[in-house]
């Protein structure tokens, strides 16, 4: 067991030895995507920070990005069952979730599981689909099940949504619901690789899809188990302080006209266990809490109108609240 950095107390239940492998392990699933998506290492272990949280992930980012090759790239490496669903504006909810119909032969009527009933769900351009098609996504991303004429049906573990979405600006999308966008555990962008990167993607032009080329790395029964353990990693009360301060900064800022929530806050604990657990830590420390702000905060955090016209980004506010809010070791050094 290690002391944490702001109080000295040991109280993490998780182990040394056990932190080291699933840093190890971590580190691995790391390495397989990136032969599929190349000099993104840190959108990846965003990405898999958010499965061994046990949350979805949000991608936005412009078309032909890589948004769905990492996707496919994670799913590819994790054993288990994967499925991808084409966001249309014709999408019905049934199309998602499943139908109950009527056997004849039967003279009962059965559930017919739709593609959400996966280990890992690809919802490719989830803004693409109506309003009403995304809500059917709400209860299956909260809680683990869909409920079909008043019989839930759970999708089992472990289950995660991984959603790309244009930039609302393009033509034939809807802007997600605030509902919506509070399921999703975190935010991130792929972006545009960079030189080196690039002439590595072009010199195997050959290759039409390099997820395709992935193995499986790792059991789906071994992600639930990363899951439980990091769910042991010491969180210093400080460090709970610290998020709470946050959140509250975030409800009374002049730029913001929603917050962070109590399930944000959660979200955002949640994450911070699984990063410190896959840099090898048995407690989280308050650089934690500052690298997943962006990702984790972004899309929980919507500005007022006279802000927006003055032209401040969400990831201006969020500068500015951490900047404002000494962490847990310079308060006690103060």
């Amino acid at each position: 067991m290690t002391a944490t950095p702001t109080t000295g107390r040991v109280t993490s239940q998780i182990t040394q030895e056990q932190v080291t492998w699933f840093a190890h392990t971590f580190d691995q699933l790391v390495a397989n995507i990136e032969k599929a998506v190349l000099g993104k290492q840190h959108v990846t272990r965003l990405a898999l920070t958010c499965l061994l949280s046990e949350g979805h992930m949000l991608l936005e980012d412009f078309p032909g990005t890589g948004k769905t090759q990492l996707a496919r790239a994670l799913s590819a490496t994790v054993q288990g069952t994967h499925s991808r669903i084409q966001f249309t504006p014709d999408l019905l909810p049934s199309d998602v979730t499943g139908v109950t119909i009527y056997e004849p032969t039967k003279q009962a009527f059965e559930f017919h599981p739709g593609p959400i009933f996966a280990t890992i769900v690809l919802a490719d351009e989830i803004n693409r689909a109506s309003p009403k098609t995304q809500s059917a996504l709400l209860e299956v991303m909260e809680e683990g099940r869909v409920t079909i004429d008043g019989k839930p049906h759970s999708v089992g573990q472990p289950f995660m949504v991984i959603a790309t979405q244009n930039p609302i600006e393009q033509a034939g999308t809807y802007r997600l619901p605030e509902a919506q966008l509070d399921r999703f555990l975190m935010k991130s962008s792929v972006g545009y690789p960079d030189h080196e990167a690039t002439i590595a993607v072009l010199a195997d032009a050959k290759t039409r899809d390099r997820a395709k080329t992935l193995s499986p790395l790792i059991a789906s029964n071994v992600i639930v188990e990363m899951s439980k353990l990091a769910d042991e990693v010491h969180v210093d009360p400080a460090i709970l302080g610290y998020v709470s301060r946050i959140a509250e900064e975030s409800r009374r800022h002049p730029s913001l006209k929603l917050g962070l929530s109590v399930r944000g806050c959660l979200a955002y604990v949640r994450c911070a266990k699984t990063w410190a657990a896959s840099q090898g830590r048995t407690y989280v420390v308050p650089d934690d809490i500052k690298m997943l702000a962006e990702p984790v905060l972004s899309h929980r955090l919507l500005l007022a109108a006279e802000a927006q016209f003055a032209g401040t980004t969400v990831e201006h506010v969020i500068d500015q609240i951490l900047a404002d809010i000494a962490p847990p070791a310079e308060r006690a050094s103060a």
